[in-house]
């Protein structure tokens, strides 16, 4: 049978693996200190790798911290089929094709994370068929996007050891510094905030993350004693799902409040983005993939809302190039290993490579952390 000619390639082979990322220590943030989480000690990364016929690939990438790796990866292996066959191109349809294979568990959570490895892989493929980095064919703003350091900011490490990393972060070239905050006892958290913010000088972003682990009054409290600091952004003072509480801080303060990293759909995104809201933090594995974010992407853009995607830095670079408005990218050296590339940081800012696609291949490393694959051929 002749291939019609609007077709302009057919996806012949997917393989999935499922990657257990080691973590040198053990982290804890304030989910953590308050008793609802354990240490987290490593990352499950969920890889597809799309081939087509004209012999080209695309790589995409979800993940999950400390449970739920297993889970994406066994939905993503029960829908992979559905794209046997399929022109690469027709990314939209591809997504709706996916979500239908596994409606009955949703359109947000676990199941639109399984979805978002494939919808990845499929704009990687598209930009290197088009010759360009994902953040060109997207329609990039810039080259290069202020970047700021998380790692080196979780409440386990002392502060002597925060201070340090804060400053190695910034002479490698990294434009700001993110710290955890939530500790059970308040005045823990304004001694260490304070005590980066004379150590990095008042000109420098500096930023901080309560991971939802404050009720309203605390938040208050809290972002009240923080207001002379001169922080960038508060992060996820709140539960992540309590829109209306984090608009009030953020109606009700001189510091911009930031939230959206937990988030899992569109849908959510825009009741967030309803409620009013200074800074939204969309992840691409976590909505979808890059699909989806786009949506989130422009649901906040005629907000003129700013925009800083969380974690997996390898694709946002690209996405907050595409933004309008200035954005921030959280800087994680967590993934490295997975890749035999590194992004390019100096003077403050992450660049975009001249590599197509998303500008990355996946390392021996990557292979060897793998702890269980699926492949299907046409």
């Amino acid at each position: 049978m002749s291939t019609p000619s609007s077709v302009l390639d057919r996806i012949t082979g997917v393989t999935l693996s499922s990657v257990t990322l080691p973590l040198p220590t053990g982290i804890s943030d304030a989910k953590v200190l308050t008793g609802r989480q354990k240490p987290m000690t490593e990352v499950a990364v969920l890889f597809a790798e799309i081939t087509t016929e004209a012999g080209l690939e695309g790589i995409g990438i979800s993940y999950s911290k400390r449970a739920g790796g297993p889970g994406q990866f066994a939905h993503a292996r029960e829908i992979a089929p559905v794209l046997i066959g399929e022109d690469p191109s027709d990314i939209g349809k591809i997504w709706d094709k996916l979500m239908w294979a596994g409606a009955s568990v949703g359109r947000s959570g676990l199941s639109v994370q399984a979805i978002a490895a494939f919808d990845v892989a499929l704009w990687d493929l598209k930009a290197k068929r088009a010759g360009l980095p994902l953040a060109k064919l997207l329609g990039a703003h810039r080259d290069s996007v202020r970047c700021y350091n998380t790692s080196g900011g979780f409440l386990h490490a002392p502060i002597e050891e925060v201070l340090d990393r804060a400053t190695a972060s910034l002479e490698s070239g990294i434009g700001g510094i993110k710290i955890k905050v939530g500790h059970p006892d308040n005045a823990v958290d304004l001694a260490r905030v304070t005590a980066v913010r004379e150590k990095i000088g008042d000109r420098t972003p500096l930023m901080v993350d309560a991971n939802q682990q404050w009720d309203r009054p605390t938040a208050r409290r809290m972002c009240r004693a923080f207001d002379p600091l001169s922080l960038v952004w508060i992060e996820e003072p709140l539960d992540a799902y309590d829109f209306a509480g984090h608009a009030q801080l953020a109606q009700t303060f001189d510091t911009s409040i930031a939230t959206g990293e937990m988030l899992t759909s569109v849908a959510e995104h825009s009741e967030l983005i309803r409620a009013g809201i200074d800074i939204v933090q969309p992840d691409a594995p976590r909505v979808g993939g890059i699909s989806r974010f786009l949506d989130v992407m422009s649901l906040a853009g005629r907000e003129h809302l700013q925009l800083a995607p969380h974690f997996v830095m390898e694709v946002h670079v690209h996405l907050a190039a595409a933004y309008p408005i200035e954005p921030w990218v959280e800087h994680f050296e967590w993934f490295d290993p997975l890749f035999n590339e590194r992004l390019e940081i100096r003077d403050g800012r992450m660049h975009l490579s001249s590599r197509p696609g998303l500008g990355v291949t996946l390392s021996d490393q990557a292979r060897a952390w793998t702890v269980d694959e699926f492949r299907i051929r046409a």
